[in-house]
């Protein structure tokens, strides 16, 4: 990390701020803590809370806008989803650092009030989307909601492979990488955040995922799909391998245990797109309704990929 680098990182949101001083520049405690706690009131944690419904809710609705037109134009394939309802604002906001405080009152507002669009299940419940249910189960974990049920429900849909696939309602019995790595997501983060053990469920879908290397078919050894080392920020729900990466070294640190070689190459592949000047690009923009955008257009160098990129090396090279 040059002087350049790391002032260009710190010179952001406090969401982004307070990481690259904790997992970069490893400053003590008192110092990316006191960072953390502007997340409430400064930038895009305070813009994000501002547009909370009175019923603790986004945008009127658990994973889709409670205008969505299921049937319009915005539902077409290409028109991508909105990123705007509660599932996703609580997502960033837990994901940017904020202190569930700050949200004191949502779990049991969501619970009174949000019904999934899927057979209006209620919230905590959860619904038949594996990545629905990750989400669910860490935003449950962090907002103090009992949503231990779900840990239970990934039990009964993990696919014989070992990860788990969103469309097993229509039948399928592989699994996706997509289902998988969000799956993961919410498992480690509600082991993280309640101390009951999923590390059995874990291994199982990080097994599959080590299999093929992150990225590759088991049948044939190529790449699963283009999209692969297509990175963007913000995640959303797709895969690549930065983003399986994070996972994985996130998973290391909590389990205390070392990188897995068969991510090599992988990581091969994160370094062999930081530019000469220490950055990671942006790939795209998900297509979709924001209420406002945190990361660059397409083709500039991104902050955020930048520091994703450096954490995950920083992590693999010190070992």
């Amino acid at each position: 990390m040059t002087d350049t680098l790391t002032d260009w990182l710190l010179d952001s949101d406090p969401a982004l701020a307070w990481q690259v001083e904790r997992d970069l520049l490893r400053e003590p405690a008192e110092v990316w803590q006191a960072t953390r706690a502007r997340v409430a009131t400064e930038g895009f944690g305070a813009r994000l809370l501002a547009l909370q419904d009175p019923d603790g809710q986004w945008a009127g609705g658990a994973y889709f806008p409670g205008d969505f037109d299921f049937e319009g134009p915005e539902a077409a394939e290409d028109a991508g989803q909105p990123w705007t309802a509660t599932t996703w604002a609580l997502n960033m906001l837990r994901e940017w650092g904020l202190d569930a405080s700050a949200l004191d009152g949502t779990a049991e507002l969501l619970a009174a009030n949000s019904r999934w669009e899927y057979d209006d299940l209620p919230h905590w419940g959860g619904e038949v989307d594996c990545c629905i249910n990750g989400y669910t189960l860490a935003n449950g974990a962090w907002l103090g909601a009992d949503v231990s049920g779900l840990v239970d429900w990934f039990a009964d849909h993990q696919m014989e492979e070992g990860g788990w696939n969103c469309e097993w309602v229509g039948g399928s019995v592989r699994s996706s990488v997509h289902s998988t790595l969000n799956t993961l997501n919410g498992l480690l983060y509600y082991e993280t955040a309640t101390e009951v053990s999923t590390r059995e469920l874990r291994r199982g879908g990080e097994e599959y995922l080590l299999q093929r290397g992150l990225y590759r078919r088991e049948s044939t050894g190529k790449p699963v799909a283009p999209w692969v080392f297509k990175f963007s920020y913000p995640f959303r729900w797709f895969y690549n391998v930065l983003h399986a990466a994070e996972y994985f070294r996130e998973a290391s640190l909590h389990d205390g245990i070392p990188p897995d070689p068969r991510m090599a190459d992988a990581i091969k592949r994160i370094r062999q797109q930081q530019q000469p000047d220490g950055t990671w690009i942006q790939a795209r923009r998900h297509p979709g309704r924001v209420w406002f955008e945190v990361d660059v257009l397409a083709g500039e160098p991104s902050k955020w990929l930048t520091f994703s990129g450096s954490r995950v090396l920083d992590w693999w090279d010190s070992v």
